[in-house]
């Protein structure tokens, strides 16, 4: 008898881990990740990490259930927001969804005071609705490109209702774009290539693009509602 009770309760346990919200731990670190040096950037609960780039209080942002939202009606409405602390070699990892039709942009490396707007200075990791944008897309305008420079290789997003995964690392000049666990972009800033591919994209005129070795990180307020959470980084 006492056997049957025994496992009647490691079933139950069983049953009510399997109903936990899966949201219960995000924005959290792990034992195993502050000891490797990672820190949150956004805690869940408040903005203080962040300011608005070339401005100040964060504006248009609001956090819903622990997800940062942006303002989600119209280009630059809100404000694209930075990090208030600069870094130059890096891991970042956050998770990301865009409404349909929506679309916004990781950058790194921002600078202020010197540009009128955030792409102007910070390389970008696209972010996008690949599969319902209305017009048709470069293939350095899905998400997980460096945007309008390299375009992802493989690269595929989850269903527009779930979370997509993203690792920016930057290490001197090399830059690697991961997305949902896959490597879908590599490349060295201020290489020849790189060079050569700014030289014929929209940055061509941009004398700041992707020419600091230490800056904000970005998030930006374009284009219809983007979501993140979970956003932390450690230093290299």
């Amino acid at each position: 008898m006492k056997y049957l009770v025994y496992l009647i309760l490691i079933a139950f346990s069983y049953g009510m881990a399997g109903c936990a919200p899966k949201d219960t731990a995000i924005n959290t670190l792990t034992k195993k990740e502050v000891e490797e040096g990672w820190e949150l950037l956004f805690d869940g609960k408040s903005l203080e990490n962040w300011k608005t780039f070339n401005g100040g209080k964060v504006t248009g942002w609001e956090i819903v259930d622990g997800v940062l939202n942006n303002s989600g009606v119209g280009s630059d409405h809100g404000g694209d927001i930075i990090s208030k602390k600069e870094f130059q070699d890096f891991e970042l990892y956050m998770e990301w969804k865009v409404s349909p039709e929506s679309n916004s942009g990781i950058f790194f490396h921002v600078q202020e005071g010197i540009v009128n707007a955030i792409y102007e200075s910070g390389p970008e990791y696209q972010l996008i609705d690949d599969k319902g944008w209305p017009t048709e897309l470069k293939d350095s305008q899905y998400s997980g490109a460096n945007y309008d420079m390299h375009a992802p290789q493989e690269a595929e997003v989850v269903p527009i209702d779930e979370w997509n995964k993203t690792r920016l690392i930057v290490k001197g000049p090399h830059v690697e774009h991961w997305l949902n666990g896959k490597k879908v972009v590599e490349y060295e800033l201020w290489s020849d290539e790189w060079y050569e591919l700014k030289e014929n994209s929209k940055w061509k005129e941009r004398e700041h693009y992707g020419m600091a070795k230490k800056g904000h990180i970005g998030l930006q307020d374009h284009g219809g509602l983007t979501m993140f959470r979970n956003i932390k980084i450690r230093e290299l």
